[in-house]
């Protein structure tokens, strides 16, 4: 076996040592401490030795842990300012109202959290009152996200400060009345109060992290000077597991996002139980961000701890500290001085000697309340060092008791998460311990009364000065009244209506050779926001790299490989495009950011991301459904789209699902073009309705699902005739006959309407001559953009017949008359097309590509499905059969001839 420390000394003699004999000498020094004086004087020797090394600039691997301490002694503390005996009064109201207004709601069966914020209460009580600028701030003003089981506490808040009444509390979690409160941080929900959905764990990180980039990039490109904005993002030390949680760490501080600030409630219990029973979460947060390049202070013992931490002149009481495993410090919330003196402090000779200059009641204030996030001057001060500190962003890690204050019944018992209220008797106790002015007599049959000093008492109006002099009330999401933006010139859209000619091009290229030209456009160009996710090659993007330029805040440091090439690679501090390199998740929080700039920033910005439509919906849903809670706007596109069209590549890229997931989010209209024209009119009606003027009874809070293909085919122009662009952006529209298609079908002719989304339009286009030419049976086709829009708009008909409006769904409109069955088309499972069948009045049929995907050219897949033209000839025949309107055997003698 290998010796490791071998490994060791060969790898340090890659390194030419100057000086043997000198660093013999510091060896044998290290040796000498660890013999007189133990390991662990020289563990601590080491530790401020790189510690002074890495404060001079010395170049060496930063220490990921430090000891399980506050970075901040107290001697260091700033003052804070402000009046802590009043915010302590604010804090212990909303403590209260929190908890009485989850109890009140419990009767419902309603459920609610009251622990988280019973932990967090003074984090989130420092920043509203020192910290947290208001929409009237400079720029615009800084972006909370709030951590969702502590919803609670902030409405708690918004009562007090006069912003929510009694009636609204007692509404909590039941909204459909319309004066309720969502559960969580909901800006479809409750739009004039929260700006960012964060209930969703995980994402709440993610988003934060590239909405502090998007700040820069709006400033670095002089769109709005946001550079005193500030976010910061409250989160659970149980959340850190998720993997978007910690998924863009590198990113922030690779790019010094010091505008960020990661306040992370380490109360070490998550939903079930103990984060790290066994270990100890902090430490393990620390050396996560520290690696990843991030400035960590930690704030975790209170002030009571100051006499036991100036006892310890061994280090026994921090060598202990950082021992204990999370679980075992959350059993001693739970117990007595004789256990904590015998488990804790009886594992050391020097502990057990400390432990008997302290009283029972000093042990139990220390290991029962005293916490860092739980003492105000502890905050501040890690807030202060978090915005004052540059060129990297800040975590703190905070620690805190779960259910804080609320009794022993809550104070961190795993169960606490699951436990929605308090009975009467532990109200009064809580009522006793915060010093609240609440009567015996309030409780009326049983029910605990909120808590409120009164609109012009000193906390209030402390609070509402405190918030004044910070800007305005936090949290607030404000849609500025601006002006809708201009149109982009019709030039750019127009030019797709005569088609390509002869000339093959893809649906993807297409679009991008639009956007080409809306980038171009005065008024509105320089607000689209392309993001792509290392693919740009793949979609055709390359020409946009030296126009546009790549955004990176260092700008472009070398010279590109390609730099005397036209389409060479740029980056720019000023760049438009956003390429985020493999992270579809990433590509997904920098869309939410820019979709909701409108609101945020007061800046209309118009972002698409184009991805492989396989790896969208897939992969990354729930960041679309957050963007829809976000009220977010812009394009998606899902390029190299449907089941059968990207050759080769096999099961793991071929789409099939893609609109079946994107219909299920009220807030995507999701279209599949055929043809150029049609993205081109799809994408025009999109910023009129998203960013012009949106017609009555539209809502503009919708983002748009565009599938695109990467299949060059010739591009027909589009039809002349009333109805087009309607047809077009509600979801059906006729694109020929079979007399204008000029296949001239016998007067007596059977016909078969045939219906088409996306690529799968031109095998129908192909079996609508087949079908006239070898079968004498005359077909129209029609254009399906959006089997969705269709769908919604004819359950908004049904709808309203429930409530006596009579309306006919477009659908069937659009249809009316129409000779023969229908036959629908798709290169997505069949599911997608049948989301109408129910409304159209003729027979209906449908084909698709169900079950997986898999490697093959693009015919040898359509046969596999039953897709391509053949299969939809013999599928039409089949149809007019069954109503006799052709022989039987003809079905019979299509499969045989074209070999199905």
């Amino acid at each position: 076996m290998t010796d490791p420390h071998a490994i060791q000394a060969s790898e340090l003699d890659q390194l030419p040592d100057r000086d043997p004999e000198e660093t013999a000498e510091w060896q044998a020094s290290l040796d000498a401490v660890a013999k007189a004086a133990g390991p662990h004087r020289a563990a601590y020797l080491m530790r401020r030795t790189l510690e002074r090394a890495e404060g001079n600039g010395i170049a060496l691997p930063k220490l990921l842990e430090t000891d399980y301490v506050n970075t901040i002694p107290t001697a260091a503390e700033p003052s804070a300012p402000g009046d802590e005996e009043m915010e302590r009064k604010i804090t212990a109201w909303n403590r209260w109202n929190a908890a009485a207004m989850v109890t009140r709601g419990s009767k419902y069966g309603v459920g609610g959290h009251i622990a988280t914020f019973a932990s967090a209460a003074w984090l989130y009580e420092t920043g509203f009152n020192h910290f947290f600028k208001g929409k009237e701030a400079d720029g615009s003003g800084d972006q909370l996200y709030i951590q969702g089981h502590a919803s609670p506490g902030i409405y708690a808040r918004a009562f007090l400060d006069g912003r929510l009444d009694e009636s609204q509390l007692d509404n909590f979690r039941r909204e459909s009345g319309g004066n309720g409160l969502p559960s969580y941080p909901h800006p479809r929900r409750l739009p004039w109060l929260w700006e960012f959905p964060t209930v969703s764990m995980g994402l709440g990180p993610l988003s934060a992290i590239y909405q502090a980039r998007f700040n820069r990039y709006l400033t670095a490109r002089g769109i709005k000077d946001v550079s005193q904005s500030h976010v910061w993002a409250f989160l659970g030390d149980g959340e850190m597991d998720e993997p978007e949680s910690t998924a863009a760490l590198a990113l922030a501080s690779r790019e010094g996002l010091d505008n960020l600030t990661f306040v992370i409630n380490c109360n070490l219990q998550r939903l079930d139980g103990p984060v790290r029973a066994n270990f100890k979460i902090v430490q393990e947060l620390e050396a996560q961000f520290r690696g990843a390049g991030w400035n960590v202070v930690k704030s975790l013992w209170g002030n009571a701890w100051d006499e036991l931490f100036q006892l310890d002149t061994t280090g026994a009481l921090v060598r202990r500290l950082r021992q204990v495993p999370d679980a075992q410090v959350q059993t001693y919330q739970t117990r007595d001085a004789a256990y904590i003196r015998q488990d804790f402090f009886g594992k050391d000779p020097a502990l057990v000697e400390m432990a008997k200059l302290l009283s029972d009641d000093k042990i139990l204030e220390c290991f029962h309340l005293s916490r860092g996030g739980h003492e105000a001057r502890k905050v501040y001060a890690a807030y202060k060092a978090a915005v004052e500190f540059k060129g990297a962003p800040t975590v703190i890690l905070a620690q805190t008791v779960k259910g804080h204050t609320l009794g022993e019944g809550f104070a961190s018992k795993n169960a606490n998460h699951q436990m929605k209220k308090l009975s009467v008797d532990e109200f009064k106790t809580m009522r006793d311990l915060l010093e609240l002015p609440i009567k015996d007599s309030d409780f009326v049959d049983g029910v605990v009364p909120y808590g409120h000093p009164g609109a012009d008492s000193p906390e209030v109006r402390y609070l509402q000065e405190r918030r004044a002099a910070l800007g305005g009330p936090a949290p607030a999401r404000r849609v500025h009244p601006v002006a809708p933006l201009a149109a982009p010139a019709e030039k750019a859209f127009a030019s797709f209506d005569k088609g390509s000619g002869t000339q093959n091009v893809a649906t993807t290229m297409a679009f991008v050779r639009l956007i080409k030209d809306l980038v171009r456009d005065k008024e509105t160009g320089r607000r689209w926001v392309p993001i792509v996710p290392d693919e740009a090659r793949t979609f055709g993007m390359e020409s946009l790299f030296p126009s546009l330029g790549i955004y990176s805040p260092k700008g472009q440091t070398y010279e590109p490989v390609d730099r005397d090439q036209l389409m060479y690679y740029k980056e720019a501090q000023n760049g438009q495009i956003l390429n985020e390199g493999i992270t579809e998740a990433g590509s997904m929080a920098d869309f939410i950011a820019a979709s909701t700039s409108y609101a945020t920033h007061g800046e209309a910005m118009i972002p698409f991301y184009i991805f492989y439509s396989m790896f969208g919906w897939q992969r990354t849903a729930d960041q679309m459904w957050q963007l829809g809670d976000q009220l977010g706007r812009g394009f998606l596109v899902g390029a190299t789209a449907g089941r059968t069209t990207l050759t080769g590549e096999g099961l793991q890229h071929a789409d099939g699902h893609s609109p079946v997931i994107a219909a299920t989010n009220p807030a995507a209209l999701t279209y599949d073009p055929a043809f150029a024209y049609e993205v081109a009119t799809i994408v025009r009606d999109g910023i009129r309705r998203m960013y012009g003027e949106a017609a009555p009874g539209e809502d503009p809070n919708v983002f748009y699902y565009l599938t695109v293909y990467n299949e060059p085919l010739p591009q027909p122009a589009k039809p002349s005739g009333p109805g087009i662009d309607e047809g077009i952006v509600k979801g059906l529209y006729r694109f020929n006959t079979a007399e204008s298609a000029g296949l001239s079908p016998a007067a007596n002719a059977p016909r078969v309407q045939l219906l088409g989304s996306g690529t799968a339009i031109h095998w129908v286009l192909k079996a609508q001559r087949m079908l006239a030419e070898e079968w004498g049976v005359a077909s129209d086709v029609w254009s399906a953009t959006s089997w969705t829009e269709l769908r919604r708009d004819a359950l908004e008909a049904d709808a309203g017949l429930l409530r006596g409006e009579e309306r006919v769904p477009y659908v069937r409109q659009a249809l009316h008359g129409a000779e023969g069955p229908v036959l629908a088309v798709s290169d997505y499972m069949r599911q997608v097309p049948d989301q109408i069948a129910q409304w159209v009045e003729q027979d209906w049929s449908s084909l698709g590509a169900d079950g997986f995907g898999l490697s093959d050219t693009r015919e040898g897949a359509r046969r596999h499905f039953g897709v391509d033209a053949e299969s939809v000839v013999v599928a039409a025949l089949a149809q007019l059969a069954r109503r006799g309107e052709v022989k039987a055997t003809a079905v019979k003698e299509a499969r045989e001839k074209y070999g199905l």
